[in-house]
């Protein structure tokens, strides 16, 4: 069964930092590219970050570049994202997304986590 797992979201003053992980099954995370996305109130769920299979590849939107960094641990399933220098417009929920081989920047990804909120106070 594919599943992926979020963790690590809260709630940080700005400038702050969290790191956040997804923890996926094998059936979602072997030869997958993972990425990670957000949703703000009232807004669309837009692309943060990705990262392929081999790790050798990586992919920011313009408002991660410099801020956020996407990992991944092979031998343990897990991708994670470190944001640092929050912001206020960075609050959303934060999803862990897989699909095979390649980051697109839109939401064709076949599996997704349940989200987990980042809340950043000003």
């Amino acid at each position: 069964q594919a599943q992926l797992v979020e963790s690590g979201g809260g709630l940080v003053q700005a400038g702050g930092s969290l790191r956040l992980s997804c923890t996926a099954s094998e059936r979602a995370f072997s030869k997958y590219a993972m990425g990670w996305f957000r949703q703000a109130p009232g807004k669309e769920r837009e692309f943060v970050a990705g990262i392929i299979w081999t790790g050798t590849m990586t992919s920011y939107a313009d408002f991660a570049k410099g801020r956020f960094t996407i990992s991944r641990d092979n031998a343990k399933n897990i991708v994670t994202l470190q944001m640092n220098s929050l912001k206020p417009e960075d609050t959303a929920v934060y999803y862990c997304a897989s699909r095979p081989w390649s980051i697109v920047t839109t939401t064709d990804y076949d599996y997704w986590g349940q989200g987990t909120q980042v809340t950043v106070s000003s």
